[in-house]
């Protein structure tokens, strides 16, 4: 299919640039599959579309502070972005000023941290090791920023207000958007209600920013991102298919997890790597009910919520939203697809 099918006019004030407090105060789209209809309402009545027995499940990873401003020797400006964690000191990394750094050039944190520049792997990363060894972590903790998309302008007070209540598992260079919105109230009701709540873990990359350049959607490629399915998940989301239950992941990031891992029609434990890409025609094999945000145009999150819902209905929704003016994106307001 033509990328350009997803296109859609999003105005650039709609883009939300701040997050909203509390955070449930988010506003809701709601999209009924089955009847094309499309609602409005709040975040914190996302309780009412869940029923007792179904599983929400979520991610809890934890966006690490993979953004390092560094210099380089000859003193000029320069900035590590960390992407995967390697064996040793070694990471994969994005450099700036890519073209001043090439294989064997160094860049200096602080005094006594420095970053060797080692290799440059075939999508153009690099792969960078700490000197000496063991100061990764220490840059991290005491010089790291949180990496923030490029589309938001504007610095946010809080670091913590880009990462979900219960993240957890370090590993992230974006947020599970769509789990921004859950406050602990939120969750308890949820639970109180009946709903099981399942935990899986997903370490999103860059590909949570890049749009789709290819002119034909299928020719787009997801980098590998690694992900774990805990034993009791798997167990509690496969009894829970059998008796009849939703299951509902929040984000397209847990469904990739989910999807990647089931076989034979249900869901196994384990970790690994999935470059999934869900298009078009994708038979989804577990998910049932979708909660998301709402995605920018050409990009991979909305070609996926398109082919679970639709691509027509989805756009139309789309306008619907930007006619209400709901605010989209990283810190926008979220999306239910039933």
């Amino acid at each position: 299919m033509e990328t350009k099918k997803f296109d859609y006019s999003l105005p650039k004030e709609l883009i939300a640039q701040t997050p909203l407090e509390p955070r449930d105060s988010s506003r809701l789209l709601v999209l009924e599959r089955k009847k094309r209809r499309i609602g409005n309402d709040a975040f914190r009545n996302v309780i009412n579309y869940l029923s007792p027995g179904d599983v929400l499940v979520l991610n809890d990873t934890r966006v690490i502070p993979a953004r390092l401003p560094a210099r380089r020797v000859s003193g000029g400006k320069a900035e590590i972005f960390l992407l995967k964690k390697l064996r040793g000191a070694r990471w994969e990394a994005l450099v700036k000023p890519g073209a001043k750094l090439p294989p064997g050039a160094e860049v200096i944190i602080r005094e006594g941290i420095n970053v060797k520049i080692l290799e440059e792997s075939d999508d153009g990363h690099r792969i960078i090791e700490f000197l000496p060894p063991g100061t990764g972590e220490l840059a991290l903790k005491e010089f790291g920023q949180i990496p923030l998309p490029p589309y938001i302008k504007k610095p946010i007070s809080d670091p913590d207000r880009y990462q979900t209540i219960y993240a957890e598992k370090n590993g992230s260079v974006a947020a599970p958007t769509a789990a921004l919105h859950f406050t602990s109230t939120l969750l308890k009701q949820i639970e109180d209600k009946g709903i099981v709540i399942l935990y899986l873990t997903l370490h999103m990359g860059l590909g949570s920013f890049q749009p789709i350049r290819e002119e034909t959607v299928e020719d787009h490629k997801m980098p590998p991102e690694y992900y774990c399915i805990p034993e009791i998940t798997a167990k509690r989301v496969n009894q829970a298919k059998k008796s009849g239950k939703k299951i509902i992941p929040c984000g397209t990031d847990v469904v990739r997890a989910l999807e990647a891992s089931t076989k034979n029609e249900r869901l196994q434990s384990g970790c690994g790597n999935t470059s999934l890409f869900i298009t078009n025609n994708y038979k989804f094999k577990i998910v049932d009910t979708l909660i998301t945000n709402l995605h920018l145009p050409r990009s991979s999150h909305l070609v996926l919520v398109s082919a679970f819902a639709g691509r027509d209905f989805v756009l139309k929704a789309y306008q619907y939203a930007v006619n209400k003016k709901f605010r989209f994106y990283t810190f926008g307001d979220a999306t239910i697809v039933i």
